[in-house]
């Protein structure tokens, strides 16, 4: 099938408007996924009693999905983006809510909702929602002093991190909190606030410290390590040495038989020993490509809340791929959280291509509306009337 420029169906235009580099970098995220599940998965279903391929083929199909999704949400106008976000968030919202009264307590948290025999986390459907949303109020904020609508951000704000902080979810919440603070700084806010806004996040990191046991444990095992004790961060950073820079060969890894997240939280580990450090580096290339790919094309965005909106949805998916790795090399305490399109799990593969198609739908290539003139009316240009009479 051949596109024509003078074809003016839905995918002709999308397809001569797209980022087609952008396109690509993530369908060769997506592949990548696909390759290095085979690494970690096996293992893990093994020790799990389930059929050897169990998570590799579950992967395949969510990958599949995920790419119809992201496509076909990459179709959305600006004004398309924005009221699909608000639907995506309203229902997310109701899931976070609903996660306390039905849903299972796993770990001593409730993050999962159970529908038709799948298990769905709500808190990854609500962070696009959300940072689109915010994203359009900071921009208000700025364009209408009559709408109170950085009441409404902060407001928005605080009731996300506090369903978050609920579950708990401790990792989530400071996902979304650096995003919507880089978002306020962004939007040329008032710096006070930004003062403000970093001493409330010190205390809320002080408050989850003192309050979750788990956090706490996990931040005194990161700054006070006792040696030898053979944890999973431990685990996960021999494998860079052991791998080396060229790794053991494709399946030839042992870390994946020793973590229980080996497909998920630490599958960039798996990767290092099996694939080298130099495969990581083009793995964190990749996503740091598609990052300042989006942010590139945000600078030359006029309109402030769909400027805005790609970079915190740029931001969003950069700075959770740099959390997992982070955690993975050591640098950051562990945070249960998965990296995008690599990691095996329905609902973060579902979530992430909704980032994506929001994102892929904001830098599509559309002329500035101030460039857009109508051709004048022959009776304009005559200098008549529309009526086309003359005045006499």
């Amino acid at each position: 099938m051949r596109l024509s420029r003078a074809d003016r169906s839905r995918v002709a235009d999308w397809w001569f408007t797209v980022d087609h580099v952008l396109v690509g970098a993530i369908l060769a995220l997506v592949v990548a996924g696909m390759v290095l599940s085979l690494a970690a998965s096996p293992a893990v279903a093994i020790r799990k009693g389930l059929p050897t391929y169990y998570f590799v083929e579950r992967h395949l199909i969510f990958s599949v999905l995920g790419v119809v999704i992201m496509l076909a949400v990459s179709l959305c106008t600006p004004r398309g983006v924005r009221r699909l976000a608000l639907g995506l968030f309203a229902v997310a919202a109701a899931g976070l809510v609903a996660v306390h009264f039905i849903g299972p307590e796993i770990n001593g948290a409730r993050r999962w909702l159970s529908i038709a025999g799948h298990s769905i986390q709500p808190s990854e459907f609500a962070k696009p929602g959300f940072v689109v949303i915010s994203a359009w109020l900071f921009a208000e904020s700025q364009r209408r002093r009559d709408m109170p609508a950085l009441p409404l951000a902060i407001l928005l704000a605080l009731c996300v991190t506090g369903l978050l902080l609920s579950e708990p979810d401790v990792g989530q919440t400071l996902l979304v909190s650096m995003v919507w603070g880089t978002l306020y700084y962004l939007s040329g806010q008032a710096l006070l606030g930004a003062g403000i806004i970093a001493l409330f996040g010190a205390m809320g990191f002080a408050f989850a410290y003192s309050t979750f046991s788990h956090v706490r444990y996990r931040l005194d095992k990161f700054f006070a390590p006792t040696p030898g004790d053979n944890s999973q961060l431990d685990r996960a950073m021999k494998s860079f040495s052991e791998g080396g820079f060229l790794g053991r060969g494709p399946g030839e890894g042992t870390i994946k038989n020793a973590l229980p997240d080996a497909h998920t939280d630490f599958i960039f580990a798996v990767v290092a020993e099996e694939y080298g450090v130099i495969a990581c580096l083009v793995l964190l290339g990749l996503f740091a490509f598609i990052v300042m790919r989006a942010l590139i094309a945000a600078a030359q965005e006029r309109d402030a809340a769909t400027r805005l909106s790609i970079q915190g949805l740029a931001l969003l998916f950069g700075i959770q791929a740099l959390i997992n790795m982070g955690v993975n090399v050591g640098l950051l305490p562990a945070k249960g959280m998965t990296l995008p399109f690599i990691s095996s799990g329905g609902s973060s593969m579902i979530a992430v291509s909704i980032t994506l198609g929001m994102l892929l739908a904001l830098t599509r290539h559309r002329p500035h509306v101030a460039r857009v003139k109508k051709p004048p009316l022959l009776n304009d240009v005559a200098g008549l009337p529309a009526t086309g009479q003359v005045q006499k």
